[in-house]
């Protein structure tokens, strides 16, 4: 879950490195660390806590030099404390480490260490890294290959990066498995490392992205990319389009409220050049879906985790409905434990907003493994959950910030919508009549996105009335119910209030019993096919003293009757609800977190990037 960040070349590399360390603070940490080749020596500052108190240790204790790397923290192993934030140094004190990642054999390795004399100073596994990697260079071989050994004997999914003051004209990195990225970005007379593209974005677009199991050995002007066995690889260059200015947050108070309005932008994206409004027809080329492949597919099963997830079984429903081919959801954490059904006619879908998450790609391992189709729907431009897909769609919201997903939420939505007309398509499914209904609707939703959002001044008032609760109870039926999910999830993620969600239809077997004037319920009830089943929810809510908030359509009357407070949102064709739906809960969250003086865009314990089990 860490950020990762290296720079070699002429410049002074501490402002290069916390710099990028300051835009990947949206990954989550709880420490952080800088390590400068300084001379013939390496100089490491290092503290608990946020970016901001190593910057203010910086300042009272420069350090000067290049090359040099940085590291922000999530522990795993070991207490967040200024002990165990990286980097890490070996004993002899020329050779300095950072890691993202678990060594799983770690214990092995340290007592293997510890019996010929090393001396450990951290509670962490990174630390064995940086003792093996001198152990090998104590037995007369360069960086790199001492780099390449200590490689070999880690387990576990792993990203790493070596600096050594004996050989300080270049880094050594390497990617082990599925523990997160390694973009190479390059520059003139310097390069850069890192572990996601906003870090180096300012100051270069062409990069080079590390695949599983090799290792690029980094100078001022020139990368060595290399498998770990030693082959020399020869890598794709991509250019990333993005603007460094679109990770600012610019008019608003917090990267998630900025997020949240960009969704109109971000959904006009995902529909220009997809979306053929004048033939009524869908085009995903990445997807390398053709007729042959959509009538062979017998099963889908879509695996991701939390806010993902949800997004999934909006899909699950769009799938079935529209193409006609059984859905199955999967938590990826759970998929390959749980011995999957799996054959040439199956595909998994993965959908992740990094690319990255060590779940998700360990499903589609599992799927590669069986011999399914793997798909992914992917934010991440060049993650490797899009590469190693057979196809994929790729979502068009730019960088997301804020821990809390939103934007690579609705993205994921309508993607899965387009997915189905077009399986519906090539399979023969649909008429001609329905398509070109379905298609039409997609037309609407930038427009509802934008005038849903406009409203935000209504859901800021009901967040004043919520500020202070302790419990909340979120209920949806039908293609709305993961909205319910969603929704309590947010409030969950960035305001620490505990909030369910629950299919409305079970709320009479068991939450029920909780329900009273201090249980806030928040119900999801627009004009769909479950309206008049959602319309029963609330009045048992209210015959038990059930303080209601109805997420409803414009002119309900019979729930203007009913609920407590109404979160208005325009007329929106059913399929496509849960886009519109969603707005309100994420403002919702979002207002209560704020009025509760809480770190919005970074809330405690969670990384925006999980990449580890």
């Amino acid at each position: 879950m860490c950020g990762i960040v290296g720079y070699v070349g002429a410049r002074e590399a501490t402002p290069i490195i916390l710099n990028g360390l300051k835009r990947l603070e949206y990954r989550g940490y709880d420490s952080a660390g800088v390590a400068v080749i300084n001379g013939n020596q390496i100089e490491v500052r290092r503290d608990a806590g946020k970016l901001s108190q190593l910057i203010d240790l910086v300042a009272k204790s420069p350090v000067q030099g290049s090359p040099g790397i940085g590291h922000t923290r999530w522990a795993t192993h070991g207490a967040p404390s200024a002990r165990n934030a990286h980097p890490h140094l070996g004993n002899s004190g020329r050779m300095v480490v950072v890691h993202n990642g678990i060594v799983e054999n770690f214990l092995e390795l340290k007592d293997e260490l510890t019996a010929e004399g090393v001396q450990f100073n951290s509670d962490t596994d990174t630390e064995t890294i940086v003792h093996l990697a001198e152990h090998h260079q104590a037995a007369g071989v360069g960086l790199v290959e001492a780099a390449r050994r200590t490689f070999k004997q880690i387990q576990g999914a792993n990203v790493v990066v070596l600096l050594s003051a004996d050989e300080p004209d270049k880094i050594v990195t390497a990617r082990i498995g599925n523990a997160g990225g390694v973009v190479i970005g390059l520059g003139e007379n310097e390069n850069f490392i890192a572990s996601d593209i906003p870090a180096i974005l300012e100051h270069t677009r062409r990069v080079i992205f590390l695949e599983s199991r090799q290792m690029a050995i980094v100078t001022r002007d020139s990368v060595r990319i290399e498998t770990i066995d030693g082959q020399e690889v020869t890598p794709e260059i991509h250019t990333i389009a993005w603007d460094a200015v679109a990770a600012e947050k610019g008019e608003y108070r917090h990267f998630m409220q900025k997020e949240i309005h960009e969704q109109t932008r971000a959904l006009t994206d995902t529909l220009a050049g997809r979306v053929d409004f004048k033939e009524s027809r869908i085009r995903l080329p990445e997807l390398n879906l053709t007729p042959e492949l959509a009538k062979r597919i017998q099963r889908i099963y879509i695996t991701a985790c939390g806010t993902a997830a949800y997004a999934g079984m909006v899909g699950k429903t769009l799938i079935e409905k529209i193409a006609r081919i059984p859905v199955e959801v999967v938590i990826a954490s759970e998929f390959r434990y749980s011995d999957p059904i799996l054959d040439e006619n199956t595909v998994v879908l993965a959908i992740s907003q990094s690319g990255e998450t060590a779940d998700t790609l360990a499903a589609m391992e599992e799927g590669r493994r069986k011999g399914a189709i793997i798909w992914s729907n992917v934010n991440a431009i060049g993650s490797q959950a899009m590469r190693v897909a057979d196809g994929y769609i790729s979502m068009q919201t730019g960088p997301e910030i804020g821990v809390a997903s939103t934007k690579a939420f609705t993205a994921p939505l309508v993607d899965q919508y387009m997915l189905a007309i077009l399986l519906a398509d090539l399979r023969g499914v649909i008429d001609d009549k329905t398509r070109k209904e379905l298609v039409a609707d997609l037309r609407l939703i930038p427009d509802l996105v934008g005038r849903t959002l406009e409203r935000e001044a209504e859901v800021e008032k009901v967040a004043h009335v919520l500020k202070d609760i302790r419990d909340c109870l979120y209920l949806g039926r039908g293609i709305n119910m993961p909205i319910a999910y969603e929704g309590a999830l947010k409030l969950k993620e960035i305001s620490y209030i505990h909030a369910e969600g629950y299919p409305a239809g079970e709320m009479k077997h068991g939450p029920i019993a909780l329900i009273d004037k201090n249980m806030p319920i928040i119900c999801l009830v627009p004009k769909d096919p479950w309206h008049e089943k959602m319309i029963s929810q609330i009045q048992q809510a209210k015959a038990r003293d059930g303080m209601v908030i109805a997420i409803a359509t414009d002119g309900d009357e019979i729930v203007a009757g009913m609920a407590d407070h109404v979160l208005w949102i325009p007329e929106t064709p059913w399929m496509l609800s849960p886009v519109i739906t969603v707005l309100p809960l994420q403002l919702l969250a979002y207002h209560i977190a704020a009025l509760r003086g809480l770190d919005v865009d970074m809330p405690r314990n969670l990384a925006k990037s999980v990449t580890v089990e």
